[in-house]
């Protein structure tokens, strides 16, 4: 999340009295992430996130997201549910962006996750994947496998060197290194790719919501099970890898759906994709987003620290004990 798009609380309110959840009673921007504008809204009622889609959510895209929200929702996933107004349009123009108003879910988003939360994820991740098994919908991954070299090749060299010495020739070979060894034939499903911490909300140990849909496509559910592991089983640097974190993740997932072995071989090539994919978006962003733009730009040596240990980790060190 975060705010590129500005919304005064007159906007707000216009846009409100389309619908029948109560008058404005504060609109605050929320800073954290870079993707999309959004705004923590408060009227007399309830809470509502007012999101406006920003330049990299293709608004020909926004349908399936709906949809799969509202598959999950029907089938009981803890997830938040798009808000339709007067005349049943969950679809807006704000200040030239297509928006939505949509349900907030309580709870809070933890930075350093233990293993008790992080084998909730894992149960949780899987019970979603259980539940779009008869979702009919599919979506090219947009950030999958075959767009990580053009992304690399919009990315300027001596600012990635800038950035640590070496860099962009490390990301080109393995660029290179993934296009020439990524899986094929792994089961498909409609996935998240982007279940970090801030997008999972707790109550206690308990997972309440699981929010942020925006880059959900259809790819490999091993895929997002690896994008899911390097987002929480590490430290926020990436320096520090947590085995506790990825057991119980690991083991959370399995105790629900179980992976193949086909699978599990392939997982530490997934993970290294899924640090990749971060490392460029991130770096993408760090030297692309605006000065003015109230957002958190997001360290990508992070995921390039990631990188290193799943180049050095086979399926044995992962899956052995689960």
């Amino acid at each position: 999340m975060a705010v590129y798009t500005q919304v005064s609380a007159e906007t707000a309110s216009k846009l409100l009295a389309r619908y029948d959840v109560g008058a404005l009673v504060s609109l605050k921007g929320i800073a954290e992430g870079v993707e999309n504008s959004n705004y923590l809204l408060e009227t007399d009622r309830a809470r509502f996130i007012l999101t406006l889609y920003e330049n990299r959510v293709d608004p020909a895209d926004l349908p399936y997201f709906h949809n799969l929200l509202a598959h999950l929702h029907r089938a009981g996933s803890p997830v938040p549910r798009f808000i339709d107004d007067r005349n049943g349009h969950w679809l807006q123009d704000v200040n030239g962006k297509k928006a939505c108003l949509i349900e907030f879910l309580p709870g809070i988003s933890v930075s350093e996750p233990t293993a008790a939360q992080a084998e909730a994820v894992g149960k949780s991740l899987a019970r979603m994947h259980v539940a779009v098994a008869d979702f009919a919908e599919a979506k090219p991954n947009p950030l999958g496998q075959s767009s990580w070299k053009p992304l690399f090749e919009r990315c300027d060299a001596t600012a990635a060197d800038g950035l640590q010495p070496g860099l962009y020739n490390d990301v080109a070979g393995e660029c290179d290194w993934l296009e020439t060894n990524w899986p094929e034939g792994l089961p498909l499903t409609a996935v998240h790719t982007d279940l970090f911490p801030d997008n999972v909300l707790f109550r206690g140990d308990d997972v309440g919501g699981l929010i942020d849909f925006y880059f959900a496509c259809t790819d490999f559910r091993a895929f997002d099970l690896a994008v899911t592991h390097a987002a929480w089983c590490f430290n926020s640097d990436g320096d520090e890898f947590h085995p506790d974190v990825s057991t119980a993740l690991i083991a959370g997932y399995l105790s629900v759906l179980k992976l193949t072995a086909e699978e599990k071989r392939a997982f530490p090539v997934l993970a290294r994709g899924a640090s990749l994919r971060f490392l460029l978006t991130r770096l993408y962003d760090w030297i692309n987003t605006p000065a003015d733009a109230l957002v958190t730009r997001k360290d990508p040596l992070a995921f390039h620290r990631r990188l290193q240990f799943y180049r050095n980790v086979d399926s044995a060190d992962l899956f052995g004990t689960v």
